[in-house]
């Protein structure tokens, strides 16, 4: 038996309810990506941070204009864990395709953010700007011009974007496996049922185009991309 507390000690004070976190825009960036990172993009909405934050929708509106400014500052949160190396003329080729990887990689660290990148064809942010303006000078260093640069760094960027949005699909369960298997399976049939002399390379591709080769597919088109800009600057 737990005995009482003297009658000359007073009873110790409720608990008292921790203060609220002052609003701020990094506060409801962080708890967005909090909800992210635990439910998926589908799940983050205003009412749900407000939710979240002890408060209510309209409050967050002093702060974050709309759902998709806040799915843009999402992305910009993201994209800031990618690096902004120096350039190095002497390595410039392998500077490209190392920083088109770290976006990809940053982009692929939350579930959905590569949505967000894929349907924002021009998010203007803190560190989106600011990785566009890496790849131009990682780019510029290796001797292109300003339009081929340009031109470049945004063919690099859609098929960053591409591949993190393809690849999240598979790594976050956005896709349903028992009904890609399904239509897996179609696939493999009815090409099957193709004539080979009609279609010689393309009924043996699919042995390419799997998860352990998704790596090796990325590793090649940069590769290839590249090489072709320094082709250019040789020229």
């Amino acid at each position: 038996m737990t005995a009482p507390p003297p009658p000359w000690r007073r009873n110790p004070s409720p608990r008292r309810r921790a203060a609220k976190q002052i609003l701020s825009q990094e506060l409801i960036v962080k708890t967005a990506l909090e909800i992210l990172a635990a439910e998926g993009i589908d799940a983050v909405s205003m009412r749900r941070v407000a939710q979240q934050l002890e408060t209510g929708p309209a409050s967050l509106y002093a702060y974050v204009a709309n759902k998709d400014e806040l799915d843009e500052l999402m992305l910009d949160a993201a994209l800031s864990e990618a690096p902004c190396p120096e350039p190095d003329p002497a390595r410039w080729t392998e500077q490209v395709k190392e920083q088109v990887q770290h976006q990809i990689r940053a982009m692929m660290a939350y579930p959905g953010i590569a949505r967000v990148a894929w349907r924002t064809p021009i998010p203007v942010t803190p560190h989106s700007l600011r990785q566009g303006e890496v790849m131009l000078q990682l780019l510029r260093a290796g001797g292109l011009d300003l339009r081929q640069a340009v031109f470049a760094g945004d063919a690099l960027a859609m098929y960053a974007k591409a591949f993190a949005y393809e690849a999240s699909g598979w790594t976050f369960g956005e896709y349903d496996p028992a009904e890609m298997s399904e239509r897996g399976k179609q696939m493999e049939d009815y090409l099957r049922s193709l004539p080979p002399s009609a279609f010689p390379n393309l009924l043996q591709a699919g042995q390419f185009f799997n998860g352990e080769t998704s790596q090796a597919r990325l590793e090649f088109a940069l590769d290839a991309f590249v090489a072709g800009l320094a082709g250019m600057v040789r020229e």
